[in-house]
């Protein structure tokens, strides 16, 4: 594992830098005393990604923020989120990230997707993005907060933003997918925004 950089105040345990991306956009909004510099991810660093076996997003979270602190001894955040499908039962879900056997394919993911709702009428598309964000301190203290929004998924991919399942995902109340927004917009209706922003007063003090 690399050493870390001399400003990081806490670590994002995640190897998926769209994620670092959002959540550097969201704490600079909400916490006064946040630097891009003061966090940095799993990923940049070098830590081995945990095996995550829980059965919930929450558990999962935790996971892989506990992986972190006890590999470094500093203050880690981490989120599990995922898609899901009224009509699939709660499904992805946890699986989200390898519903197509390969974790982080975004393309065969939503393609398997699409397929297994290929004949599904839209008012039965209904769907929920879901976000389990925790934040785990060395010296043990451990909080989760979760974030959903809910919506409708499309028959095809609009829009080249966001990542994940969001060109298919349009959002109750809007005419854009979560693909078609800006990173502000996307963020501030986000199942990981609404998460991460109920961290924030937590976040700040560690900063």
């Amino acid at each position: 594992m690399a050493e870390l950089p001399q400003h990081t105040k806490l670590i994002f345990a995640t190897h998926n830098p769209h994620k670092l991306t959002e959540l550097r956009q969201i704490l600079s909004q909400e916490v006064e005393a946040f630097t891009p510099e003061s966090l940095v991810s799993a990923a940049g660093i070098g830590a081995p990604e945990p095996v995550e076996d829980g059965a919930t997003f929450a558990e999962n979270a935790l996971i892989k923020a506990r992986a972190i602190v006890q590999a470094t001894g500093i203050a880690a955040i981490a989120d599990d989120s995922g898609i899901c499908v009224d009509i699939l039962g709660g499904a992805p879900g946890i699986f989200s990230a390898r519903w197509a056997g390969r974790h982080g394919d975004d393309e065969a993911n939503l393609d398997l997707l699409l397929n297994q709702l290929a004949d599904v009428p839209q008012k039965n598309r209904g769907a929920a993005f879901v976000s389990a964000a925790a934040l785990v301190s060395p010296d043990g203290t451990e909080t989760v907060r979760t974030g959903k929004v809910r919506g409708q998924l499309l028959t095809a991919r609009r829009g080249h933003g966001g990542f994940g399942y969001d060109p298919i995902f349009l959002p109750a109340g809007y005419q854009l997918t979560t693909a078609e927004m800006s990173a502000e917009q996307k963020n501030q209706i986000s199942h990981r925004g609404i998460a991460f922003r109920s961290l924030a007063p937590l976040i700040a003090e560690l900063l």
